[in-house]
């Protein structure tokens, strides 16, 4: 039995041996895999991980165990890994500890899991709701009078909209007011929402559709479809929210928006160092931690008062992407990363209805939203309505009407019928949101009608776009009121054609071409003026920008520091609606100059009405062949496109005219202004500019250099008032008419 006990005996120490190597490898794959202790969550095309270590090194690895990227843990413990290829099985890790696998979602509309539209968000104030990654946006949900459910609007923006003691920059009060519920969201990484704040990236877009998923399906919803509304920020994100189609999105009305972030941040190329880097700077304040010295206000406070959800959202606020560093970086344009913040690029796919509205002379956003009205070519019920005016003129009197009656047809599905109580408030509203007394809504004949399928039909037989001419010149003036309008079947306007005005000798603005040859200079001195138009209160308060005939400073160019050159007075009234351009041959001593050229109308009272702007950084002048036209240059601004000015002798520039709607009356002269940027805007401003003292530039003009002006003027406008009083056109700055002599140009 000898050989029994060995084999006995050897079966027992090969069976301890075993156990032992198996406690060793589970000890280690324990201790390579231990339980972390930070929350690792997939996103849209990214990672975010919560609850590490400050300062700790984070790995994100795939499903190979490959490392993907590494970055330091913030400094409240967070971290988000970006640009992450859709999949899963990723990992984090920070030392031994490893998360769980995680799936990094992609930018498709509908969500994996459509479930968590089922979520509970509150009937009535403050709360959360949770979108696709896990991340909770803080929202206030405002309910008119009178039982439910409720026709519903959501507004959507990085401002304070969700704060509880009211929206800033929110035009709630007034849905409210007309009898819909409405849910102010505040954009992730801002204020008590959670997550990490980038500029329209796409997981915003996202995140709005998940609002109106999840507020669609709430009971006390009328119809659980629901429609967006918001002015500005809140206008611009529906744009960003609507391009991947939300099922329960009814319609959008954005009002006062862009067409493209860098024909506000870099006009022609110039960085607009005024509104749009302040408004910046403001995005990268609003976006930090909730603070003593940072973030939103409001959510400190709910900190303070024991919000722990806001305190724990505060987590991935420090990750928010640079913006100001982002705008440094991106002074040329690069498709990948303009293109996703420019909706002129996506409108193409909304396909809900649409009413939008913007001002040719709107000071915060610019005049270049009307190039988004040819662009919205998913969806056949789209109207516009554009206007001379400042920001806050989207809501003006006519434009509300058009706003309301678009509102009550397709989010509240019932004929649009103005209470004569409601229509008595617009007194009050605009007092408040304009510092104008004494405002009264025009008649709707929309309004009144028997039943809702008969007041759909007249609002669908009107022409998708309308302009409103002379908007402050309809009443007293300088009241938003237009002096008249006119409808149209499409954008750019039928019967549009460029009529050219050529520059030449003495200051002249010919349509005949210059048979002689000539050349004119003056000194570019951007410090020859006042940076802008305007200085003091920029909204409704006391002489602020939004009241009537505000107090411009509208100064006319020192004589030699820009050249001027004007029509014949016109011998018929000529309607300009749509961009224009201006052609010219320049020579100056420095590599790059940049230019603002200036349309005004030269009335025969001896005053002169402000128009338009354009501008272009010359050494981006090289245009993009496939986007340009005659009357809508536009410049590549691509790096590999940037080229210096020839030293010895003349470049062809052509430089955008942005949009304008107006009615050149006969009698009036048509003047065109080229200077150094600044002093005809109220609050864009341009402090780094090229070159950097004041240099000599000159101009030229010949048979074979053809210097002109081309404006797009439209046939068959009936214009049926007299020239308004100077001031009184909103948005349009009136002075007293100074001609300027050109010097000639030498060598």
């Amino acid at each position: 039995m000898f050989w029994s006990g060995s084999l006995s005996r050897s079966v027992h120490a090969a069976g301890a041996l075993a156990a032992l190597l198996l406690l060793l490898a589970l000890a280690t794959a324990a201790h390579a895999q231990a339980p972390a202790p930070f929350t690792a969550t997939g996103s849209v095309e990214q990672v975010h991980v919560t609850g590490a270590t400050p300062g700790s090194p984070l790995r994100l690895v795939d499903a190979d165990g490959d490392e993907v990227a590494t970055q330091a843990a913030g400094e409240l413990g967070g971290a988000v890994f970006r640009e992450v290829r859709p999949g899963s099985g990723y990992r984090v890790t920070q030392g031994t500890a490893s998360s769980p696998p995680l799936t990094v979602l992609s930018t498709r509309s509908a969500p994996p899991d459509p479930a968590i539209y089922g979520q509970a968000i509150p009937s009535r104030g403050y709360g959360y709701l949770t979108t696709r990654d896990g991340t909770k946006l803080a929202i206030n949900v405002q309910l008119p009078g009178g039982p439910g459910p409720y026709p519903t609007l959501v507004e959507y923006s990085g401002y304070a909209y969700a704060r509880p003691s009211g929206g800033q920059s929110s035009i709630a009060q007034i849905g409210l007011l007309l009898g819909y519920a409405v849910v102010d969201v505040n954009m992730r990484g801002t204020g008590c929402s959670g997550g990490a704040f980038d500029y329209f990236e796409p997981l915003q877009g996202l995140d709005g559709y998940d609002v109106i998923e999840t507020v669609a399906r709430q009971p006390w919803v009328a119809g659980h479809r629901v429609g967006m509304m918001g002015i500005s920020y809140g206008g611009i994100s529906q744009l960003f929210v609507a391009q991947y189609n939300p099922p329960s999105l009814a319609g959008i009305t954005p009002l006062s928006v862009i067409d493209d972030t860098a024909t506000t941040l870099y006009p022609g190329g110039v960085l607009n160092t005024g509104f749009a880097l302040s408004w910046a700077k403001d995005r990268v304040h609003d976006a930090l931690p909730a603070s003593p010295t940072g973030g939103q206000p409001w959510a400190l406070d709910r900190i303070r008062n024991g919000d722990t959800t806001c305190r724990d959202n505060q987590a991935l606020h420090p990750e928010a992407v640079d913006l100001l560093q982002k705008i440094e970086d991106n002074r040329f344009y690069v498709p990948r990363v303009a293109d996703p913040v420019a909706p002129v690029k996506f409108v193409d796919k909304i396909k809900a209805p649409v009413f939008l509205a913007c001002q040719f002379t709107d000071e915060q956003t610019g005049g270049h939203c009307p190039a988004l009205a040819r662009r919205f070519t998913g969806t056949r019920r789209k109207w516009f309505t554009f206007t001379n005016g400042t920001h806050i003129d989207s809501l003006d009197p006519s434009t509300f009407n058009r706003w309301y009656d678009f509102l009550e047809l397709y989010v509240a599905h019932r004929a649009p019928n103005l209470s004569p109580g409601l229509r008595a408030l617009a007194t009050a509203i605009y007092s408040t949101a304009m510092g104008i007394p004494g405002v009264t809504l025009p008649d709707d004949p929309l309004q009144g009608r028997a039943t809702y399928e008969e007041a759909l039909a007249a609002f669908e037989a009107q022409p998708p776009v309308r302009i409103l001419f002379d908007n402050g010149a309809g009443g007293s003036p300088g009241t938003p009121v237009p002096g008249f309008e006119q409808s149209f079947a499409r954008f750019p306007l039928p019967g549009t054609s460029p009529r050219s005005w050529y520059l030449g000798t003495d200051g002249t603005l010919e349509r005949k071409k210059a048979r002689g040859t000539g050349a004119d200079r003056f000194t570019w001195d951007p410090a020859a003026r006042p940076a802008t138009s305007f200085t003091g209160d920029t909204g409704s308060g006391p002489g602020g920008l939004w009241t009537v005939t505000p107090p411009y400073r509208w100064e006319q160019p020192p004589g030699g520091n820009a050249l001027a050159y004007v029509t014949p007075p016109l011998d018929q009234t000529t309607t300009v609606v749509g961009a224009g351009s201006v052609q010219a041959w320049i020579k100056a001593a420095v590599p790059d100059v940049d230019l603002q050229v200036t349309v005004s109308e030269v009335r025969p009272d001896g005053k002169e009405t402000f128009v338009q702007n354009g501008w272009l950084r010359t050494s981006g002048r090289k245009l993009d062949s496939r986007r340009s036209t005659l009357l809508e240059p536009v410049p590549s601004l691509r790096e590999a496109d940037d080229e210096p000015l020839p030293a010895d002798r003349y470049a062809k520039i052509s430089v955008p005219l942005y949009y304008q709607g107006h009615a050149y009356r006969a009698g009036s002269r048509i003047r065109l202004l080229i200077s150094a940027p600044g002093g005809d805007q109220p609050v864009w401003s341009f402090s780094r500019l090229s070159p950097a003292a004041p240099t000599p530039v000159s101009l030229a003009y010949s048979p074979k250099m053809r210097s002109r002006l081309v404006l797009p003027v439209v046939r068959g406008v009936d214009v049926p008032t007299a020239l308004p009083p100077c001031p009184s056109l909103r948005g349009e700055p009136c002075r007293t008419y100074q001609p300027i002599a050109n010097p000639p140009a030498t060598g």
